[in-house]
C-alpha cells in the first residue's frame, strides 16, 4: 500500500478532505495518515466528527495571538518531526491555508511528492484573499499534481507554466461533501433557530468575516439590518468568533427583531441551514460553492472572487462590500421573483459528486496503479444536484 500523509488544519480544508480521506481509507491501495495542524481547533475536531474522522497526528500548534507567520512556522516544525519518522509517498494538502502551505514547503524539503487538492484558483489579485492567494501560488511551484476544480481552475495553472501533464480536473469534493452531510442533521444546532422550518418568513443566511473585509465590517452590518427592514424577511447571522468581527457587528445587528444572531454551527447543522436559505450573502469561498450547488442565489461580499465559474454562470453575483450596494443586491433579489428565479436555475459549476473518486483516481495513476482520469465537465443542472439532495433528505 502507499503510504500518503493527508495535512489539514482548518474547518474547510476537513469538510472538502473528508470524502478524499474515507475513500483513501477503503481504498487497498493506499494508507492515508491524517496529520492535523490544530489551526482551527474546535471548529476543525467538530467537523472531524461529524464524517466519523480523527487525525493519526495532532501538531496542536495553536497558542493565543499567533501571527501568520507564527503558524506557518510551528507547523513546519512539527511536520517536519513526523515526516522525518513516517515513510510517507505523496503529502496531500487543500487550498490556500497556513497549514496548506506548511504541509506543501515541508513535503518539498523532504522529497515528498506534493499533491495539491484545489489548485489553480486565482483571483488575479496577490493581496485579495489575504493570505490564500499568494499561499496557493507558492504552493502551485513545489507541487507535482495539481487537482484543478474546474477547467478554469486547469486554464489558470497552464497559464503559469504548469506542466499540462500534472493537472486533472476533477470538480470540488466540496460538493461530494454537502451531498452526504445533507441528510444527516436533524436540527439547525441552535435553540434560536428551533422555529425556523415553520417561520413563513423568506430566510437570508448572512455572513462576513475575511481580513479584507474587516474595514467595512461596520457597513456589511448596516446593510444586513437595512435588509433585514425588508417584508418577510428574516437573516440569520452565524456571526464568526473573532472579536474583530464581533465588535464591529454586534452593535447593528445584535438586537434587530427580524436578525438572528447565532454562533458558528457545526457543518451538518449549517449544511441544514443552507438548504433551508433563500438567499446567502457571505465573503466565505464555501459559501461560494456550496449556494450554486443548492440552488440558493449568492451574493458574494467583496470585489474579486477566485470563484468566478459562479459569477458566470449566473448563480452568485459580487455585489462588493458597501452597505449600498449589498442592499441593492438583495432587494433585487427579494422584489424581483423572475430575477431570483434566473439565478436559482443556473447551472452548477464545481461538480457532480464524483469529484473525490477522480481524486484518488487521480493519485493511483500518479503512482502508476489506475488508468488516467476522465475530467469533471462542468454544467450538472442544478435541479439534478437538488433532486439527488432531495432523494437522500431526511426532512423536508
Amino acid at each position: 500500500m502507499r503510504s500518503v500523509a493527508v495535512v489539514l488544519g482548518t474547518r474547510p480544508e476537513a469538510i472538502k478532505f473528508a470524502p478524499v480521506i474515507r475513500a483513501l481509507q477503503d481504498d487497498p491501495r493506499f494508507d492515508p495518515v491524517v496529520i492535523s495542524t490544530g489551526q482551527h481547533r474546535q471548529m476543525l475536531d467538530e467537523t472531524l466528527d461529524a464524517f466519523g474522522l480523527k487525525p493519526d497526528v495532532d501538531l496542536e500548534i495553536m497558542a493565543p495571538k499567533q501571527t501568520l507567520s507564527q503558524v506557518t512556522y510551528r507547523s513546519l516544525r512539527g511536520l517536519e518531526e513526523h515526516f522525518e519518522m513516517l515513510s510517507t509517498e505523496a503529502v496531500l494538502v487543500h487550498g490556500d491555508t497556513a497549514t496548506t502551505l506548511a504541509g506543501a514547503l515541508s513535503g518539498f524539503h523532504h522529497r515528498i511528492p506534493v499533491v495539491h487538492v484545489e489548485a489553480g484558483l486565482r483571483s488575479g489579485h496577490l493581496g485579495s484573499p489575504f493570505p490564500e492567494e499568494g499561499n496557493r501560488r507558492l504552493v502551485a511551484q513545489v507541487a507535482h499534481l495539481h487537482l484543478a476544480p474546474t477547467p478554469g481552475n486547469r486554464a489558470n495553472l497552464l497559464r503559469e507554466g504548469i506542466s499540462e501533464d500534472t493537472v486533472v480536473v476533477t470538480g470540488n469534493t466540496v460538493i461530494d461533501a454537502l451531498q452526504w452531510a445533507c441528510n444527516k442533521a436533524q436540527d439547525y444546532g441552535d435553540p434560536a433557530l428551533a422555529d425556523l422550518d415553520g417561520d413563513p418568513r423568506r430566510i437570508i443566511l448572512a455572513s462576513a468575516h475575511r481580513r479584507e473585509a474587516w474595514p467595512h465590517l461596520p457597513e456589511i452590518a448596516e446593510a444586513f439590518a437595512e435588509i433585514a427592514d425588508e417584508p418577510d424577511v428574516r437573516v440569520v447571522v452565524p456571526l464568526h468568533r473573532n472579536p474583530v468581527v464581533r465588535e464591529a457587528m454586534l452593535p447593528r445587528i445584535g438586537n434587530h427583531p427580524n436578525i438572528t444572531v447565532v454562533d458558528p454551527l457545526p457543518y451538518l447543522n449549517f449544511c441544514r441551514l443552507m438548504r433551508r436559505a433563500d438567499l446567502i450573502l457571505s465573503d466565505s469561498s464555501g459559501s461560494q460553492e456550496e449556494g450554486p450547488a443548492l440552488g440558493k442565489p449568492t451574493l458574494v461580499l467583496g470585489t474579486v472572487t477566485e470563484r468566478s465559474e459562479a459569477i458566470v454562470a449566473g448563480t452568485a453575483r459580487l455585489v462588493g462590500t458597501s452597505t449600498k450596494t449589498i442592499v441593492g443586491g438583495a432587494t433585487r433579489l427579494l422584489r424581483d421573483r423572475a430575477e431570483y428565479d434566473r439565478m436559482a436555475a443556473a447551472a452548477n459549476p464545481y461538480g457532480d459528486g464524483r469529484a473525490t473518486e477522480r481524486t484518488v483516481g487521480a493519485l493511483a495513476h500518479f503512482f502508476g496503479d489506475g488508468p488516467p482520469v476522465e475530467p469533471f465537465v462542468p454544467g450538472t443542472p442544478i435541479d439534478e444536484i437538488a433532486a439527488e439532495l432531495a432523494r437522500t433528505a431526511s426532512y423536508a
